[in-house]
């Protein structure tokens, strides 16, 4: 799933492969110095929230076996240093795979202090197959267009339903990109930030990512650890478990988050009057997407796209209000309208998404092996399913395509590392899409990191998003370099920010929007929903 997470419980499940120290795929070299980048032309585009901002492109080869043949385009954004203090470019990425940073470089650069992001170039671009960047990729458009057939396979017919849907995208993907698809990986991704890096004329980068954006960074970190100058990696992916053992750990961290959702609307009764028993509230979620299987609420929101809706809730707790306003009124009132906004505003996948799960497929079936016999997917999933029913089909048949990928995996990098520099990382204990061992295992592998852990935190994305315990640590890293150092699991601890209060009243289309869900979330949503879909 989008966002490809590590392990908090154990379960019955393959690895995805072994690692190995360097790539598996002899297509990419250890550097990119076989490539000569040209610098960058930077034009005007900038927005009414971020006038500064230019925008530009860079080639760079398909296969870097190949440096004089197929060029590829990447998209690239700028903010520019305004500072007579000049500390170089500073690339940030959403995560994904398959996000697009092309927005992220505004909403960085305006989210730090005004004097730190004045000593960076804040660079966003969109990876290989990406949004702006050329060719984009779109296997099979219009692929999540609803209804959708029940996540849960409690049939054969259904499951034969998620199983065709699922061999059909991959074809698909095979036949409309044959030359294409073997080179859209994390690890050209990487190589391709060494590219950039050289047609910015820069010597070192520094690098901000977010979730899949962790695991980006740690890959590019082992690949040219001699150009890292700072690397901030929040909300880790476990790069031990790249992609089906994260995926599978990732549905047992959504259950918890999907509880404390119900929690909170329990203890905000007076608001919703779903009860004040959480199971109690359950029960009546798991009967409401019953009744929708049966009947769609609108035509458009069935059982998995109920699923949908909720998963953002597991991302980042400001969109609890509006999710349960929407759940209420169909509990309650049997008000479908709600529901069917909920979806349009939180759930459904359009043509930018349709682009992101293009390469968020093309980049997890290729990085790393996947099992192709279905029966091991069916008995770890119905494993799964037992203890966290929430998200375990949903989740599997979003990954399913792995299971028919046309291009042979590659093995993962082992990222661990000793020879960078001071690096700084960020977790939640609650994350439900990169739990909290990813974090813990990364700070093991990168002998010389820090980890900044957010205590009782849920949400996704931490940094930036109205934490001034977490950013202040962020902040003094980018000014001067410096981490905290514990003695410790963490070497430092920050507490969570409080849950949301309720919605006073039903939102409109545009104030329920990811990008408005709350006056401290308005960046946050705009960063990670519009950005990644949360899928990434």
């Amino acid at each position: 799933m989008r966002k490809s997470a590590a392990a908090l419980c154990g379960a019955a499940v393959v690895m995805a492969g072994s690692l190995t120290a360097v790539p598996a795929d002899a297509s990419t070299p250890h550097s990119a110095a076989a490539v000569s980048a040209a610098k960058v032309t930077w034009k005007k585009c900038g927005t009414a929230s971020h006038p500064t901002l230019q925008c530009g492109s860079v080639k760079v080869p398909l296969d870097y076996r190949h440096p004089s043949g197929r060029m590829i385009t990447l998209a690239l954004s700028r903010v520019p240093h305004t500072a007579k203090t000049y500390q170089g470019p500073l690339l940030v990425n959403p995560g994904g795979p398959g996000g697009s940073g092309l927005s992220l470089a505004g909403f960085v650069a305006s989210s730090l202090p005004k004097e730190v992001a004045a000593q960076y170039d804040v660079i966003g671009f969109d990876p290989r197959g990406v949004g702006k960047s050329s060719p984009a990729l779109d296997c099979k458009p219009g692929s999540f267009k609803p209804v959708r057939p029940d996540s849960v396979p409690s049939t054969t017919a259904i499951e034969n339903a998620n199983l065709a849907r699922a061999k059909s995208f991959a074809a698909a993907c095979g036949k409309k990109y044959a030359n294409v698809l073997p080179h859209i990986n994390t690890v050209n991704a990487a190589t391709d930030m060494d590219s950039i890096r050289e047609a910015l004329g820069a010597k070192k980068l520094n690098y901000f990512g977010y979730s899949y954006g962790t695991y980006l960074g740690a890959v590019y970190a082992k690949l040219f650890p001699e150009r890292v100058r700072r690397l901030v990696l929040d909300s880790i992916v476990d790069p031990t478990g790249v992609w089906y053992n994260n995926n599978i750990q990732q549905d047992y961290a959504f259950e918890g988050r999907q509880q404390a959702f119900l929690a909170w609307i329990a203890k905000n009764d007076s608001t919703y009057r779903l009860g004040k028993d959480p199971a109690r509230i359950e029960a009546k979620w798991y009967a409401m997407r019953a009744a929708l299987a049966k009947k769609p609420a609108g035509g458009k929101v069935g059982a998995s796209e109920l699923e949908d809706i909720f998963v953002p809730g597991g991302y980042y707790n400001g969109y609890w209000p509006y999710l349960a306003q929407a759940f209420a009124a169909y509990a309650n009132d049997k008000e479908t309208g709600p529901l069917v906004e909920a979806y349009a505003n939180f759930g459904a996948v359009g043509a930018s998404g349709d682009n992101g799960y293009s390469v968020y497929a093309s980049v997890q079936c290729s990085d790393t092996s996947w099992p192709r016999d279905w029966r091991q997917w069916r008995k770890d999933n119905w494993a799964v399913h037992a203890k966290a029913p929430f998200l375990t089909w949903n989740n599997a048949w979003y990954n399913a395509p792995c299971a028919f990928w046309p291009v042979p995996a590659k093995r993962p990098v082992n990222v661990a590392n000793s020879k960078l520099p001071p690096v700084l990382l960020f977790q939640a204990t609650d994350d439900a899409a990169t739990p909290y061992h990813g974090g813990v295992t990364v700070h093991r592998l990168l002998r010389n990191s820090s980890l900044v852990v957010e205590q009782g935190g849920g949400n996704h994305g931490i940094t930036l998003s109205g934490n001034a315990c977490l950013d202040k640590h962020l902040t003094t890293y980018l000014t001067n370099g410096k981490v905290p150092r514990g003695k410790g699991v963490a070497d430092a601890v920050c507490q969570r920010l409080p849950d949301p209060k309720p919605a006073s009243a039903a939102p409109s289309a545009a104030a329920a929007s990811p990008s408005a869900a709350s006056p401290a979330g308005a960046a946050r949503g705009t960063a990670l929903h519009d950005l990644v879909g949360f899928r990434g």
